[in-house]
């Protein structure tokens, strides 16, 4: 029996209408990526039907796709290693100081929306002696996999991320690191089956806005179109809806607190999950390559990167 949860009726529209899901098949579809992804001797994965299924809606049911965007999934993380490591846990104390600082907001949304899901990143908003941006973006990191488990609306609609800069310093700019933009957007357009709907950064000071907007350089192509860039405080109300939005930001969905009270009981639910992941990866020494022909590839990061774009069978 598929361990699934059913779609509300407008999102399962949206998925029969735009990822090609067949309601009944699912089962079968789930199933049969397992038995790949069991298959491969390099993989170590996890292998839960709600993860599965993730893939094969980020991938419009095409198992091919699938297949290789799962490989993809845990080979790119091998080549961030600074974001992918051993304090990706529930229980790190710097994860945890991170999520009660609210540098990351999971908005909160109504059960009956069919749009895509909400991140605020609250860029100014940490002490820049004390964490790296890189560590921000593990946090940031771990919640997208959450999501790739239980939120519809990402799987189905999307998601969108918002980057704050309020208060943001000439340290916190320094600490942005667009090669790691860079490459961690690869990872998300490339390896993430949740499709990213847009990066749209606020309250960027004026004098600024130029220079932010160069930003887009770093990022794929794909995802360029997808970003903007605005000075006005009132940016984020054209995003997203004031009843979604908590109350320090003029919304009416509690406070900053109380969204990370609940992103911090929710990540302590997926400890084990997290602590399974520290043996999860692609093992490129057994990777079967069969009678594959092999050429030479850049990496998907460019020369920065290990990853190998692969033929799956």
């Amino acid at each position: 029996m598929s361990l699934v949860r059913p779609l509300n009726p407008v999102l399962q529209a949206i998925a029969c209408q735009e990822l090609n899901e067949v309601p009944h098949r699912v089962p079968q579809d789930i199933e049969a990526l397992r038995e790949w992804v069991l298959k491969q001797p390099h993989l170590r994965a996890c292998t839960e039907d709600q993860f599965l299924l993730a893939f094969l809606r980020g991938t419009k049911f095409s198992l091919e796709r699938a297949k290789e965007k799962f490989d993809r999934f845990y080979t790119l993380q091998s080549s961030i290693p600074e974001v992918f490591n051993e304090r990706r846990l529930a229980t790190d104390p710097q994860v945890l100081d991170i999520i009660r600082m609210g540098v990351i907001l999971r908005l909160p949304i109504d059960p009956n929306d069919s749009g895509p899901c909400v991140t605020i990143i609250r860029a100014g908003s940490y002490d820049t002696s004390k964490y790296k941006f890189q560590d921000i973006i593990r946090v940031g990191s771990m919640f997208g996999e959450i999501m790739m488990f239980e939120d519809e609306n990402a799987t189905v609609s999307g998601y969108v991320e918002i980057m704050d800069m309020a208060g943001v310093t000439g340290a916190h700019l320094f600490a942005l690191q667009p090669q790691l933009l860079s490459k961690f957007s690869t990872y998300a357009d490339e390896a993430m089956p949740t499709r990213q709907k847009g990066i749209h950064f606020i309250n960027v000071p004026a004098a600024f806005e130029t220079g932010f907007n160069s930003l887009k350089s770093f990022f794929p192509a794909k995802i360029k179109s997808r970003i903007s860039v605005s000075s006005d405080p009132e940016a984020i109300t054209q995003l997203v809806r004031r009843d979604c939005l908590p109350k320090e930001y003029g919304g009416s969905a509690g406070t900053m607190q109380d969204i990370s009270e609940t992103m911090e009981a929710k990540l302590s639910s997926y400890a084990p999950y997290f602590q399974d992941s520290q043996n999860f990866g692609a093992n490129e020494k057994l990777r079967d390559i069969g009678n594959r022909v092999h050429q030479d590839h850049r990496s998907s990061f460019g020369a920065v990167g290990s990853f190998r774009k692969l033929e799956i069978d």
